[in-house]
């Protein structure tokens, strides 16, 4: 039986404390309020208030990554302790609480995206279905035609009347030579559970409808937006990740692109079979909250990254995220999964910055390149610690 604790919290007093090591509890707020803050106010969200019924510490006690944000006792508050690993317990027994957990990240996903894009691409998220034109005529002129074939046919089903249609007519006619066989590209949803996707294609696109989740069962995939024609990555997903869970929960239009980076298979979990799974797999959904509370943390990240103005200090900085996100903080050697350039595509760093930044990092004792063009880290606990420098100096003179 699942046995929860009570604690009070002081008028004042702190509950969490951002940048502290992680907790290894969330706390559902039963009685008083409490103020949720950044040390910057300039990153992320702006403070709120929380009261009964509401959770703190979700984010850092699933994601176990350090603390994103102060939590302060506005007035006596009282406090249900739910440990880590009682959380799958928890939710399986009130299907409401997952509800609400899931949900909540979803739109404060949503409102992260536009902050860093906006940070990042100095520009407004787009939701509109005209945006699907400039996606795939981003992919064209990059050379990704098979992304830019999807994106048309996204664009002139969804833009009838559309000012580009014709145009976007035209180039998907001239395109459908010389791409993939359509039952690979997956145009349509199509009710199988697993489906296999070559790379180079794009599995769903920022702008599109669609109402289905997916889990990574081989492959690698890459999810990324496109605002003024330029390109951001914001994750690089493997086996085991899940994403597209945003349209799914709040039946809104898809918020980024998901690129298969490598051939994938993938398994689609829609609407109906996710309701299923909440009520008969609480350890699915447990993993699906950790997930959702990693992307989250890594936002908040990416946000502090986008504020620093030097490309070389946003790169280490983005590289000890990575080293973060993937557990590698000790001070051993680690080989990463990525290049110069994914790097560089994680900041929006534009191409005679990278060439600067490659000098730089050849270098650097810290850092070098293996034969595959792979970044090799001779010690990670060291570029994380400069990366927190970087951090504070950026602090300091704000």
């Amino acid at each position: 039986m699942l046995q929860l604790s009570m604690v009070r919290f002081s008028r004042g007093s702190y509950i969490l404390m951002e940048g502290n090591a992680p907790n290894d509890r969330i706390y559902i707020i039963r009685q008083g309020q409490v103020l949720c803050s950044r040390e910057n106010s300039s990153v992320g969200e702006p403070p709120y208030i929380l009261g009964p019924g509401d959770f703190v510490g979700v984010v850092p006690c699933m994601a176990e990554h350090t603390q994103i944000e102060s939590v302060q006792a506005q007035t006596d508050t009282i406090c249900i302790s739910v440990k880590r690993e009682q959380y799958p317990e928890l939710i399986a027994s009130n299907v409401a609480v997952a509800l609400k957990i899931i949900k909540g990240f979803a739109k404060r996903m949503r409102s992260l995206n536009s902050m860093l894009a906006q940070l990042t691409l100095k520009n407004d998220i787009s939701s509109s279905a005209e945006h699907l034109f400039e996606i795939a005529a981003y992919y064209e002129r990059v050379g990704l035609l098979n992304c830019a074939f999807f994106g048309y046919y996204h664009y002139l089903k969804a833009c009838p009347d559309g000012e580009n249609f014709e145009t976007a007519k035209k180039k998907f006619i001239r395109m459908k030579p010389h791409v993939l066989p359509l039952e690979e590209l997956h145009l349509e949803s199509t009710p199988e559970l697993l489906k296999s996707y070559k790379k180079d294609t794009l599995i769903m696109s920022e702008c599109q409808g669609g109402s289905e989740m997916y889990i990574i069962q081989e492959g690698e995939v890459h999810i990324t937006k496109v605002v003024d024609d330029k390109e951001v990555t914001l994750a690089m997903l493997k086996k085991g990740d899940m994403f597209g869970e945003m349209a799914l929960l709040e039946n809104k239009p898809r918020s980024a692109n998901a690129i298969a980076h490598t051939d994938c298979k993938l398994m689609t979990v829609n609407r109906s079979n996710f309701d299923k799974m909440v009520t008969t797999q609480p350890q699915l959904v447990a993993r699906l909250t950790t997930t959702l509370a990693d992307r989250i943390w890594s936002m908040n990240r990416q946000l502090t990254n986008a504020l620093l103005h030097d490309p070389y200090h946003k790169m280490v900085d983005m590289l000890a995220l990575q080293l973060e996100k993937t557990r590698n903080t000790s001070d051993r050697q680690f080989t990463t999964p990525f290049t110069i350039m994914d790097l560089a595509a994680m900041c929006a760093i534009n191409a005679a910055e990278v060439r600067t930044c490659l000098e730089k990092i050849k270098n650097d004792a810290r850092l070098k390149l293996n034969d595959q063009n792979k970044i090799v880290v001779s010690n990670c606990a060291a570029i994380i610690d400069i990366a927190v420098t970087l951090r504070k100096q950026m602090y300091a003179k704000k």
